[in-house]
């Protein structure tokens, strides 16, 4: 057994006297960033930034930073979610405004809060995607959307490193609409509300799909895959895809964001 030298110290480290909670979102082509790539962008922003961030313990100790639910590669996110271990208490805010000049431009950090019980992960049952489907009629997306709502079970196959997994992808979507878009902007958001105005609706559907975080994880490409099972949907070019909120998943169907107060419905006695 290794012995420790006199007067070194067993435990050098800092302790962790604060966690905080960090949203960001990943923009633009920096969505196809691996997971890897963005913590390692995380890393180097955390000493550019000089936070106070805690360590891990041993030969070779890096900051304390824990992630949930990474957004798959190729998909944009405007709700990304990180906590840190700081060794002093620092203002939530400041810390956001310094790893948001610290990290490149597409990695931006939107919002901060002090982490409090339950934990991170104990706040996210749901997400919310928007997929843009060009290339097809929007009727035709609806109609696929359709077909989709109205099974009780739909199946898809992924390839993984350890083999084939099915996936019933109808279990996990909550709710899921279509509608066009207008010149580049989904139809409801013309000024105007008048169809024609300017221009017409284009060859473009905008998804919107609320999907319960499942093992596995159901996503976009899941809910396209789906789609092509009960109507044979083919876009022919790639579909962008957004994921655009996580959360507790209310009764509702709307999502309630991670770094808020819990719903008291949600909440255990000991209020965590």
């Amino acid at each position: 057994m290794a012995r420790v030298k006199a007067g070194a110290a067993a435990n050098p480290a800092p302790p962790t006297v604060q966690r905080v909670r960090l949203r960001f979102a990943k923009r633009g082509r920096l969505r196809f960033l691996s997971h890897r790539d963005v913590a390692r962008s995380f890393e180097r922003a955390v000493r550019r930034a000089g936070v106070p961030v805690s360590h891990s313990h041993g030969f070779s100790p890096h900051p304390r930073l824990s992630w949930v639910g990474a957004a798959p590669t190729g998909a944009a996110s405007e709700a990304e979610y990180v906590e840190m271990g700081l060794t002093r208490e620092v203002d939530p805010e400041l810390v956001r405004e310094a790893m948001d000049r610290a990290l490149p431009d597409g990695l931006d950090v939107v919002a901060a809060a002090v982490a409090t019980p339950p934990a991170l992960a104990d706040r996210i049952d749901a997400a919310r995607w928007r997929l843009e489907i060009r290339g097809l009629d929007p009727a035709e997306v609806r109609s696929a959307v359709e077909r989709f709502l109205a099974e009780t079970s739909v199946v898809v196959t992924r390839v993984t490193p350890s083999g084939r997994k099915e996936i019933d992808v109808r279990a996990a979507v909550v709710t899921l609409s279509v509608e066009p878009q207008v010149n580049g902007t989904p139809a409801d958001h013309d000024p105007s509300g008048a169809a024609g105005s300017p221009g017409s609706v284009t060859d473009c559907a905008i998804l919107t799909a609320v999907v319960r975080l499942t093992t596995p994880t159901v996503r976009p490409d899941d809910v396209l895959g789906a789609l092509t099972v009960v109507a044979d949907l083919a876009p022919p070019v790639p579909v962008t895809a957004t994921r655009l909120a996580q959360g507790l998943l209310d009764d509702g169907g709307d999502l309630v964001d991670p770094l808020g107060a819990v719903p008291a419905t949600r909440a255990r006695p000991d209020g965590s």
